[in-house]
């Protein structure tokens, strides 16, 4: 067997296999053999056919599977030895020749592979990159206090509609002359928060109402173009107001008004524990304190991106085999066609261009991802889905629990495995270049990450 490898380009590379007769000679006879041991063909007893009537019957396919097996083999092996840095796979080349199996050989076999370009990524510590410290100042602090509030705030019964109040009342369809209508819609229980009645008219109907009065209006003009709403509010199937047009009246008969909870201990202990803090101050210090995470993972994000920023900079423009990556993408997105390669190509090698780099910081910086890694990530991606639901003190066992049956999900660990590489990354690279620091507040930090991702 020969094997070489054509690279005049440094990107695209021809590699050409030439297999002899004695490659495969041996494994095919061996394999022939067992296909006769087995064979029960009319007219012969069991392994007592011809060998030559096996041979016409399995050989070229037996020779096939073994060719395929060995270029399989020894593709892997020779670029693996050469260390060739290979983007996706080998693609049979274009300029690959039909080969007559039937006969011993030599059988020609050529492949493209596309080469990443060759760079050096490396950074120092006379690299210079922002990094911007997220400040809690008082107006974040006091956005957490008015959480906490509402989080543990109540509904309680009010005399008078204000706000975002919530009334509950008896609703009654009515006829053409503003009478009940026999056999109309009814409902004893509905719903409403006039707040949000998308019509003007309709909403100011509800203006400082009282339990007890009855006001007269249009769901159907309450809540343009939204069947589903209406059907919600009357509590009948969307089909039954398609072509509603009536009017409706409706018998407030109670106003619920939603009182944030105080700012006293009965709110410390709820937010923080029992007696963890004891007095307004240390419950802002608490909530500072308990944000600062957060405000990191803020910090490291951005300061991630100015890292790749910084570096798709400084390594410059790269060369890279466009024509055969757009071939792989195409064969990998057979179901999307050419003109979704065409479209996301350029974000695609902007990708790639990022990935390579990556590759060689974490070379640089000795980064290992080991299962404890993981296990953190997908912790802390559980603790995060849980306080979007406000639950801050879910137990490290159930934590534990529901991390462990995300990491098993195959789609789950490739995207825990790179936040890993991210996150120990982003940390090597801070110990190891000069950091610019800047001072932000949250409110600068969100305006600067909104301006950055219109202009992208």
């Amino acid at each position: 067997m020969n094997i070489s490898f054509e690279n005049p380009d440094k990107i695209n590379g021809l590699l050409t296999i030439v297999v002899e007769k004695e490659d495969y000679n041996e494994k095919v006879e061996k394999t022939l053999k067992n296909y006769r041991k087995k064979a029960n063909i009319p007219g012969f007893r069991p392994g007592s056919a011809p060998m030559g009537m096996i041979k016409r019957m399995y050989g070229t396919q037996v020779k096939l599977d073994e060719i395929n097996r060995l270029l399989g083999e020894k593709l892997t092996e020779y670029i693996r030895e050469q260390k060739i840095h290979m983007l996706g796979e080998p693609l049979s080349s274009e300029k690959q020749q039909p080969q007559d199996l039937s006969q011993d050989g030599p059988f020609s076999f050529m492949f493209d592979i596309a080469v990443a370009p060759e760079f050096k990524a490396e950074l120092t510590a006379k690299d210079k990159i922002d990094y911007y410290n997220i400040t809690a100042d008082d107006k974040l602090i006091d956005n957490q206090v008015q959480m906490f509030q509402s989080q543990f705030g109540e509904f309680v019964k009010a005399d008078v509609l204000s706000g975002n109040d919530t009334l509950t009342g008896d609703l009654r369809q009515l006829d053409a002359d503003g009478n009940t209508l026999e056999g109309g819609i009814t409902t004893d229980s509905g719903m409403i928060m006039p707040a949000y009645i998308k019509e003007e008219s309709q909403r100011k109907l509800f203006d400082g109402c009282k339990p007890g009065d009855i006001i007269t209006f249009n769901p159907k003009k309450a809540y343009p173009d939204n069947d589903a709403e209406v059907a919600a509010l009357l509590k009948v199937d969307k089909e039954l107001v398609k072509d509603l047009d009536s009017d409706f009246t409706c018998q407030v008969t109670e106003i619920r008004h939603f009182q944030p909870a105080e700012v006293n201990q009965e709110l410390f202990d709820k937010a923080m524990g029992k007696d963890t803090v004891t007095s307004e101050k240390e419950f802002r210090q608490k909530i500072a304190e308990n944000i600062k995470p957060q405000l990191a993972q803020n910090s490291d994000y951005k300061f991630l991106m100015d890292l790749r920023k910084y570096m798709e900079e400084k390594v410059g423009e790269l060369q890279f085999p466009e024509a055969l990556l757009k071939r792989i993408m195409i064969l990998n997105n057979k179901d999307r066609g050419e003109d979704f390669v065409e479209k996301n190509f350029e974000g695609s090698i902007r990708e790639l261009k990022w990935h390579l780099i990556k590759e060689q910081l974490v070379e640089q910086t000795g980064i290992k991802i080991e299962d404890a890694d993981i296990k953190v990530i997908a912790r802390e991606a559980m603790r995060q889905q849980f306080a979007q639901y406000g639950m801050n003190d879910v137990p490290e066992d159930v934590l534990d629990k529901y991390a462990d049956e995300q990491i098993k999900k195959r789609e789950n660990l490739d995207n825990f495995v790179d936040r890993a590489v991210d996150f120990k990354l982003t940390q090597a690279v801070k110990s190891l270049v000069k950091l610019n620091e800047k001072k932000v507040t949250l409110d600068e930090f969100n305006k600067m990450m909104q301006a950055e991702s219109t202009a992208a």
